[in-house]
């Protein structure tokens, strides 16, 4: 029963049906723990049953054996049952989690589904900020999808260990999950391309918004701007324009700021625009609406800045002219002087200042200028206006006006400056020719010609004196004609002081001229007798020469002698003749001009024409004997001719011009040929002058012929040394013409290297495989462009080479050169190269994406055969699985295809890792179209498979099989190859079996997987699986025959290669051996460096091959080895190549030996020949007889020698080296050491001789060098005293001081350079004489003899020096005195005239002045010490002197010391009229500072402010009061000014009526200020009174207001109670009323003003009563006495002071008539029971009455017509002077409301202004006081324009409406005018408004002309009752 239950259980548990979905594998989990449940419970019986055998088995049952069989049967149907359920639950688990994980897919692609819901969503946003939540937003759903990435990778990973390929159970087909798997990446990958479109698109969107935001910002900017500009405010003046032009300059800068980004917007939006924004049309709108608006800005903006410069320019120009008035103001003042001056000085101060003033008139002139550009520049309805026009006018005319005055006061000073300077110039000139005159009318001739030459030297010192006077009496001449010409008022002055000049100077110069002919006279007499002796003698000793040479002329010596002595005879004698000539004329003239010594000249003359013939016969007499050395004289010369010529020649060949073109190069060459002709042509003049010179000295031993011997033998080697120099020149210039050929080729090749440089810099790399073949084949044709020109290149180097190898001169240019073309050509020949080679690689490059693209369009055509899905019909199922298998393995052959490709790639990074990035992206992209098309392969693999699996199962079988059987057949055959050849065919067929082999491998894995299948699904299994077994083991068995086949060709690949390469080595080998063993070892230096060269090139070749021998010996070891067959014959061949190769190595060696020493040996013979080249040329020029002629040519020979010396001991070195090679040559034994070493033995001779000789040559020329020396030296030094003597012996002593000082200082200095610089170069002259002296010259005697001469000449000129220095130091002493007294006395004088007369114009000017005093006093005290030190002077040189100088010297100090004593004394004087004006100036100081100060108290008195109530006034007494504190603490200040007054007065000052005057002023002034004190004291107790009345009435008025109401009341009571409050309240009120009584009868007495009232008009009705005519009122004010003048003044002042005044507006009057204006309340006095005064009292202390005195502010009053005459009404006004001389600023019209009142014409904007007394612009009203008004006549811009001239100079145009209202007008103001002396004076603030308050309360008058409003009452009535104590 067990075993069933187990038996059945194992099937229930066996079974899988686990379900398909995640619920049905729940379900079957919990069935399965229900399960589990179950056999666990059932564990009890099982153990039951193991608890029953054991019962058995311990009570030992029989049958016990059978038990326990049973038992572990159970117990293993027990075990295995637990198995099966663990492995069932593992199973359940697996099926539970891969379903979980589905549910997990399921879920996520749920999730995917509503994401992409959103995010296909088509809302990117309205706006700026819903585009930026959305970004939010989208950004969030982004980090969501980055978070389900891991949730997917993690559910992918689970899932795809549920499918990988190890054994064990699968819950699932891995394909399934393969396909959710790819399924869930897909919609993974869809859905983050679907998050980056949509951020895309957002962020598309947000640009676009973001754009329209920037615009809608720059366009509310940009309207708002638009509204400032519009606006039309330019400025009201200068200073607003330029604020607005900052502004609108801030605006600019601003709108270029922004300029920037609208366009970084505007481009944004472009972009847009351009890539295809679905935005487009709107952005374009937007742009093109934001462009239009900002150019209407930009057009808004430079009219706005148009407008506004124009504005600045009108107010500049303004501004500009009114600065242009006021500086012609102030220059007109200056020009305008008449100050010119009182002297010289003066006039010159003057002067300088109109200079700078005329400098500064002209330099305005620009300012004018540019004031008239600037006028240009305004617009043009302002320039064309008449303002403009007429200020610009005004401008040019008053200028042109200033400059006329300037021009004339120039001319004015002008004028008097040289009128002085032609004075003090005569006077100067006067003196002067007194001084000389006196000179000459005391001189006599002399007779002694030293004498004559003394005086002779005083006229020539004359001469430039007399000139300098001259020109300075042109100038005096000059001016006083041009002061004459121009009308001077002195005219007649100066032409007497010309003309007595002139006079004066013409007899002077007769004078001159009178006493030069007397002297030139006598000299010329003095001289001719002179030149007589001289020529006499110089005849006579040429007489002597001549007969001196009787003895010669008979030998060579003779002939020589005589030559060179007639030679210089002809010179001499042709100067005697000449200078004979020059005495007959000059004896002619002087026998003429002297007839008293005629005779005595004329036998002077024949004298010396009687020596002359003499001389001449006796010349002619030695001509004639002279005749038989004609002959030899010829020689001589010819001998001459042509050693001049063979200098010239030798001069000519020594030249050193090199050629620096090549045709300069083939001139020279022509002309050096043709030089070499002339030497051929003078070869037979040679020859003949070398026989004419043996024959002439043979045989003679005289030194002359012996001398001329030496010549001869000079002659000769100038000869040689002439063809030798013309070799050297020949060889210098063939190798310069060489040069220029080779520069000629160099430019030819340098052209080829600029070519192919172009060519390499401007390749660029193609692009394509045919462009890079191309390219590739076109740089191959260039390189062998560049192999052809190479020969050329190689030409032009190897010639340049040989040219410095052959020492050309220019071998370093040349080397240079070649260099430089070598390198640039090697570097072209790398650079062609590297360019084939980067060709190469782009080749290999194109080629491989070629490759690339080949193979992708191959898998491209292959995917779709792969992707091909018909194969759903069974007919043709086979044969598309048979395709399939085809083109599976079509795949698999082409595999190699991609590995290839791969492989080159990889090939192609290693190479070229620039290559790298392109490569792999080429190849990542390959691999994975290939992985797709393989995918896509196994995948149609896997469904025809499916399709028929047993058919396709059998089919492929038979064919595997099939392609076995074929391979067995070629794996028996034994072909192995027969050459190298045949084994690489076998081999690539042996590598094409294997891959088949590969690719079959495949199938066979696939039939295993095929069967596994099969097997599965129950088909035959048996049948199927020994099929595939067959097939496999076939398959297996062929592997092994493949490895041996393949290893068996290997071998036979290897020897057949070995084999090749030993053979080619030993043909190698044997090619070079004939190199190495050549005996060819050159036979000069070019060859065997040549050998050398190929020897080391053969030797690297060599070198090179060693590895590759190596290798093969390597080699043969294992091949020997390996096949013993051929070992014999292989090792033969080897070691033939063994004995080749050493064979050939020795050879080598021993020829690169051999070459060596050849090298050197060849070198060696080179530098040998070289030196001993230069050491025969140098000894040439050691060799040369020539000799200096002068010390020029000495030092330029001794230049040479020492050039040539310092070459000679630098060329040491060189034979040291010669010397020392050859040593070692021989030493390592060389084959030719015996040739070397006679070789260097030649060469050291060569060398010491040419030491020798250039010691020799340089001692020859030293000696002759320092002759001359001495000789240039001597003669310098003579010549040098000599002129030293000359200054030395001047009899000059100076004529003033000036002169003498420069004399003394010119020959102090003269002696200083002698003393230092003579003795310097005798000493040096001497010491040169005595070191040639005792190196024993030849010529030691007259070194000796020029010694001697030079030292007595310099202590003679050390004599003289000495006794010149002590005649100008006396002269110094006695001129110096002189200067001084004239220079302490001029000074004195200008001190003099420098004391100015002015006073100063004030404290300060003086006080300044009265520095300037004591800083002059204090100058002056060094000129009285000079004063002193001069009195010391005199006193020392009067007792030196004596006569006519002693005289002179007393003189000039007594003037000095009278011109001192008036300085002091003029000194002292002005500095007391100084203290006297500084005195002046401070007292008129102080009562300046009193007038100013009281006239400003008093104008505190006088504008006080009007009191409106009781405490106003006591304020207003408090501030009176504290005005009287300030004046009596000014009385010190009054006592100080008059006490100084007074004492200026008591000592007489110069200006005591003006000080007198101002103390009357000041007295004056004080007393009105008292007085004006006084009456505003008195006024302001009237009005205190008044206030305090008004006051207690209105306190009182309010109390009766109050206590009407309770009397009016006709309440009783209506009780007793009632009626008792009532009483008492009654009496109350009695005692209240009683305690007012006192008050009311208070009110009703009369105040001060009304009984003032009261008593004016009793006066009135007085007056009237009195029987006196009463004529108009204009004549009685006329015939007012002075005291009713000053009675009306006195009221005036009252008005002044605030008190109302009857002068009132009619219009005011009746307003007011009858009533009472009462703090605001109009009452009809009526109502009081006061009376009515009619008066009103006077203010004055004195009771003066005046008929228009003011009434009580409290009182009715009666008004009375204004007498004055008063107008008022708008006009247009415009200021045209503000003064005489000058134009008012602002002369433009302006509206103002104009008022005349008491001769006052005020100004205000309107009415209302004019009755609140505010005036326009604060003007203060113009005083009509002796005005002039009339009609403007000469005004034609307007009409109806009157002009109103004031007194003090301004003056007005005002235009009236129409000529009525114009009439009305200048009527009123000639009224005003009119009425000056009836009228009372202008008020401080005459206002209408002040009329009006005149008649007034002082509360009133603040409200104006209406009444104010209840609420203002009420306000004051509390006022009012808040004074007294309330009733409570």
């Amino acid at each position: 029963m067990r075993e069933t239950w187990l038996s059945e259980n194992q099937r229930l548990v066996s079974q899988d049906n686990f379900g398909f979905d995640l619920p049905a594998v729940e379900a079957a989990t919990k069935k399965h723990e229900a399960i589990e449940t179950d056999i666990a419970a059932y564990e009890e019986r099982v153990q039951a049953v193991v608890a029953v055998a054991k019962e058995l088995e311990a009570e030992n049952y029989h049958d016990i054996k059978r038990i326990t069989a049973r038992k572990e049967n159970v117990y293993r149907l027990w075990e295995y049952l637990l198995e099966l359920l663990r492995a069932r639950r593992h199973r359940l688990e697996m099926n539970l989690n891969l379903q979980k994980i589905f549910q997990e897919m399921l879920y996520i692609m749920d999730w995917m589904d509503e994401m992409k819901v959103l995010l296909l969503s088509q809302d990117y946003g309205k706006h700026l900020l819903g585009v930026e939540d959305l970004l939010q937003k989208h950004a969030l759903v982004e980090a969501d999808i980055a978070i389900q990435a891991d949730r997917i990778k993690g559910v992918n990973s689970s899932a795809r260990k549920f499918a990988s390929e190890g054994e064990g159970y699968k819950p699932c087909d891995p394909q399934v999950i393969h396909d959710r798997v790819t399924h869930l990446e897909f919609c993974y990958q869809e859905l983050c391309q679907l998050a980056a479109e949509r951020r895309a698109r957002l962020e598309e969107s947000r640009r676009l918004w973001k754009f329209f935001w920037e615009m809608a910002e720059e366009e509310s900017w940009i309207r708002e701007k638009e509204q400032i500009l519009s606006a039309a405010d330019y400025g009201k003046d200068l200073t607003s324009v330029i604020r607005l032009l900052s502004k609108h300059k801030a605006f600019e800068d601003e709108m270029s700021g922004r300029r920037g980004p609208l366009q970084q917007t505007i481009k944004e939006g472009d972009a847009m625009v351009a890539e295809e924004h679905f935005g487009s049309e709107k952005i374009k709108e937007r742009i093109q609406d934001i462009q239009d608006q900002w150019a209407h800005l930009d057009e808004l903006s430079a009219i706005q800045k148009k407008r506004l410069e124009e504005a600045a320019n009108v107010h500049q120009f303004k501004a500009d002219g009114d600065d242009i008035d006021v500086w012609m103001l102030d220059i007109l003042r200056i020009v305008s002087s008449n100050d010119v001056g009182h002297d010289e000085y003066s006039t010159q101060a003057l002067v300088k200042k109109h200079k700078d003033v005329g400098e500064e008139v002209a330099s305005y002139r620009q300012i004018i200028d540019s004031l008239h550009e600037q006028g240009r520049s305004l617009p043009d309805e302002y320039y064309n206006s008449p303002e403009v026009e007429g200020r610009l006018a005004d401008i040019e005319e008053r200028y042109k006006e200033l400059a006329e005055l300037a021009r004339l006061r120039k001319q004015a000073l002008q004028d008097a400056l040289s009128q002085y300077k032609m004075f003090s110039e005569a006077d100067a000139c006067e003196l002067w020719i007194d001084e000389k005159e006196h000179w000459l009318n005391n001189m006599e001739i002399p007779e002694k010609l030293e004498d004559l030459e003394v005086i002779q030297h005083r006229f020539e010192s004359l001469e430039p004196e007399m000139n300098n006077q001259a020109s300075r009496i042109a100038v005096v001449n000059q001016i006083a004609r041009q002061l004459i010409h121009s009308g001077h008022p002195s005219e007649k002055e100066i032409k007497a002081q010309q003309d007595k000049l002139n006079t004066r100077w013409s007899k002077f110069r007769q004078l001159v001229d009178q006493k030069k002919d007397a002297l030139n006279s006598a000299l010329s007499i003095q001289n001719y007798h002179l030149e007589c002796n001289e020529t006499k003698s110089w005849i006579r000793e040429k007489t002597k020469v001549i007969e001196s040479t009787q003895d010669l002329g008979n030998d060579l010596a003779g002939v020589m002698a005589l030559q060179r002595k007639l030679t210089g005879m002809e010179r001499d004698l042709t100067a005697i003749e000449a200078k004979l000539d020059d005495l007959q004329k000059e004896a002619e003239r002087l026998a003429a001009e002297h007839p008293d010594q005629a005779q005595a000249i004329m036998s002077r003359l024949a004298e010396i024409s009687d020596v002359w013939e003499d001389m001449k016969s006796t010349l002619k007499n030695r001509e004639e004997s002279l005749g038989e050395a004609n002959k030899l004289q010829q020689f001589l010369r010819d001998l001459d001719d042509f050693q001049s010529w063979l200098s010239r020649t030798q001069t000519a060949i020594a030249s050193e011009d090199m050629p620096n073109t090549l045709a300069e190069g083939e001139k020279l060459l022509t002309q050096h040929e043709n030089i070499k002709n002339e030497i051929n042509n003078y070869e037979e003049d040679y020859q003949k002058m070398r026989d004419m010179g043996e024959m002439v000295t043979q045989g003679q031993t005289d030194a002359q012929y012996m001398f001329l011997r030496q010549r001869l033998q000079a002659l000769d080697t100038g000869w040689n040394e002439l063809h030798k120099m013309w070799e050297n020149r020949q060889n210098h210039l063939s190798q310069s013409h060489s040069y220029q050929l080779f520069l000629r080729d160099t430019k030819q090749a340098e052209g080829f290297l600029n070519n192919q440089e172009y060519v390499l810099a401007h390749t660029e790399m193609p692009t394509t495989l045919e462009a890079a073949e191309a390219a590739i084949k076109k740089q191959e044709d260039f390189m062998t462009t560049m192999d052809a020109n190479e020969d050329k290149i190689n030409g032009v180097v190897e010639t340049g080479r040989r040219l410095v190898s052959d020492g050309n001169i220019y071998s370093d240019k040349i080397q240079e050169k070649v260099n430089s073309i070598d390198e640039r050509h090697k570097k072209t020949r790398e650079c062609a190269s590297e360019l084939l080679m980067r060709l190469k690689d782009n080749r290999d490059l194109q080629r491989f994406l070629q490759d690339c693209q080949e193979l992708s369009l191959w898998i491209s055509e292959k995917m779709l055969t792969a992707q091909d899905m018909s194969y759903d019909e069974a007919r043709n199922l086979h044969s598309k699985w048979q395709k399939h298998q085809a083109f599976m393995a079509e795949l698999a052959s082409n595999k190699e295809w991609l590995d290839k490709i791969d492989k080159d790639g990889m090939q192609l990074i290693a190479e070229k890792p620039e290559t790298e990035v392109v490569v792999k992206e080429k190849l990542t992209a390959l691999h994975h179209l290939w992985e797709d098309l393989e995918s896509t392969t196994q995948a149609k693999a896997q469904r025809l498979f499916d399709a028929n699996k047993a058919e396709l199962f059998t089919q492929s079988c038979a064919d595997l099989d099939k392609w076995v059987h074929t391979l067995e057949g070629q794996l028996q055959s034994d072909d192995y190859g027969k050459d190298l050849t045949s084994v690489s065919i076998l081999l690539k067929k042996q590598q094409m079996l294997e891959n088949q082999m590969e690719v079959r491998k495949k199938e066979v894995d696939e039939l295993k997987s095929q069967a596994r299948i099969l097997s599965q699904e129950g088909k035959d299994t048996d049948e199927v699986d020994s099929k595939r077994t067959i097939v496999e083991k076939r398959f297996t068995q062929l592997l092994e025959p493949l490895r041996e086949r393949k290893h068996y060709l290997l071998a036979s690949k290897e020897i057949h290669q070995f084999n090749r390469d030993l053979e080619d080595e030993i043909l190698w080998a044997e090619e070079r051996m004939p190199l190495a063993t050549s005996t060819d070892h050159g036979h000069n230096l070019q060859t065997v460096q040549m050998l050398i060269k190929k020897n080391q090139t053969l030797q690297k070749e060599i070198q090179g091959h060693k590895p590759r021998i190596d290798d093969i010996f390597e080699r043969s070891q294992s091949m020997v080895t390996a096949d013993t067959s051929s070992a014999e014959a292989i090792q033969q061949r080897l070691s033939d190549l063994r004995e080749l190769w050493t064979l050939l190595s020795e050879e080598t060696e021993k020829r690169h030996k051999r070459l060596v020493e050849s090298h050197k040996a060849q070198q060696y013979y080179f530098d040998a020949a070289e030196a001993e080249a230069w050491m025969s040329e140098q000894e040439l020029y050691m060799m040369s007889e020539e000799k200096a002629k002068d010390e020029q040519s000495a030092v330029m020979m001794l230049k040479k020698h020492q050039i040539l010396e310092l070459a000679v001991e630098d060329y040491a070195e060189t034979v040291h080296q010669l010397s020392k090679t050859s040593r070692a040559l021989v030493a390592d034994g060389h084959p030719e050491s015996e040739r070397i070493s006679m070789r260097q033995s030649q060469v050291d001779k060569l060398y010491a001789g040419l030491k020798d000789l250039a010691e020799e040559r340089r001692g020859k020329l030293d000696e002759r060098y320092r002759l001359f020396q001495l000789n240039r030296e001597v003669d310098d030094l003579e010549q040098w005293i000599a002129e030293r003597e000359v200054v030395a012996g001047s009899h000059e002593l100076g004529q003033d001081y000036e002169h003498v000082t420069m004399l003394q200082e010119r020959f102090r200095e003269f002696a200083r350079d002698t003393g230092n610089i003579g003795q310097e170069r005798v000493d040096s002259v001497n010491h040169m004489a005595d070191e040639l002296i005792n190196s024993g010259h030849s010529d030691a005697a007259t070194i000796a003899e020029w010694k001697d001469g030079l030292n007595e000449a310099w202590a003679d000129l050390l004599e003289l020096i000495d006794t010149r220095t002590q005649i100008l130091a006396a002269s110094y002493e006695l001129h110096k005195f002189y200067h001084d007294a004239k220079e302490i006395l001029g000074r004195i004088q200008d001190k003099h005239k420098k004391l100015p007369e002015e006073l100063g114009r004030d404290q300060n000017t003086v006080e300044a002045l009265q520095r300037m005093h004591t800083t002059f006093e204090h100058d002056i005290q060094a000129l009285g010490t000079q004063v002193r030190q001069l009195q010391e002077d005199a006193s020392r040189l009067q007792a030196a002197y004596a006569g006519d100088k002693a005289d002179d010297i007393q003189k000039r100090e007594t003037e000095v010391l009278e011109a001192w004593k008036t300085l002091l004394d003029a000194c002292e004087a002005r500095r007391a009229k100084l203290f006297d004006t500084g005195d002046k100036f401070r007292f008129f100081s102080m009562v300046r500072d009193l007038m100013l100060w009281m006239e400003d108290v008093i104008r505190q008195i006088e504008t006080q402010e009007k009191p409106r109530d009781v405490s106003s006034v006591e304020l207003l007494m408090n501030n009176h009061q504290g005005i009287k504190a300030e004046i009596d603490a000014r009385n010190d200040s009054f006592t100080t000014c008059i006490e100084l007054g007074k004492s200026l007065l008591a000592r007489k000052h110069y200006a005591s009526e003006e000080i007198k005057e101002k103390l009357l002023q000041l007295t004056d002034k004080r007393k009105e200020m008292i007085d004006k004190w006084e009456d505003r004291w008195e006024w302001l107790r009237l009005v205190l009174e008044v206030h305090q009345f008004a006051r207690d009435a209105g306190v009182a008025e309010a109390w009766l207001l109050g206590q009407e109401p309770y009397l009016s009341s006709r309440e009783l009571g209506q009780s007793v109670d009632e009626v008792e409050k009532l009483i008492k309240r009654h009496e109350a009120f009695e005692k209240s009323a009683a305690t007012w009584d006192e008050r009311f009868s208070a009110l009703e007495r009369l105040t001060t003003l009304e009984l003032l009232e009261v008593r004016r008009k009793q006066e009135e009705e007085e007056r009237k009563r009195q029987p006196s005519p009463q004529p108009t009122l204009q004549s009685s004010d006329e015939s007012k006495s002075p005291q009713q003048w000053d009675g009306a003044r006195e009221g005036e002042h009252t008005s002044h002071k605030g008190l109302p005044s009857d002068q009132e507006s009619p219009r005011i009057s009746d307003t007011i008539e009858g009533s009472e204006m009462v703090n605001g309340t109009t009452e009809q006095r009526t109502s009081s029971k006061e009376p009515s005064p009619t008066g009103s009292p006077t203010s004055d202390r004195k009771t003066k009455s005046s008929p228009l005195q003011s009434q009580s502010a409290t009182l009715p009053v009666k008004s009375q017509e204004s007498p004055s005459a008063q107008m008022e009404g708008f006009l247009h006004r415009k200021h045209e002077w503000e003064a005489h001389n000058k134009k008012a600023s602002s002369r433009s019209w302006h509206h103002v409301y104009c008022v005349i009142n008491n001769q006052e014409m005020g100004f205000y904007k309107d009415a209302k202004n004019a009755s609140s007394g505010i005036t326009y612009h604060g003007e203060v009203p113009v005083s009509l006081k002796e005005a002039l008004c009339e009609i403007a006549v000469d005004y034609k811009k307007k009409k109806h324009v009157f002009k109103l001239k004031l007194s003090d100079g301004n003056e007005y145009l005002f235009q009236a409406k129409d000529d009525e209202d114009m009439n009305g007008w200048i009527q009123a103001i000639s009224s005003a005018v009119s009425t000056d002396k009836s009228e009372t004076p202008p008020s401080a603030q005459s206002t209408p408004a002040a009329s009006r308050a005149q008649t007034l309360p002082a509360s009133v008058v603040s409200t104006g002309e209406s009444s104010p409003g209840r609420r203002e009452k009420d306000k004051d009535k509390e006022k009012r009752f808040s004074l007294f104590g309330k009733k409570k």
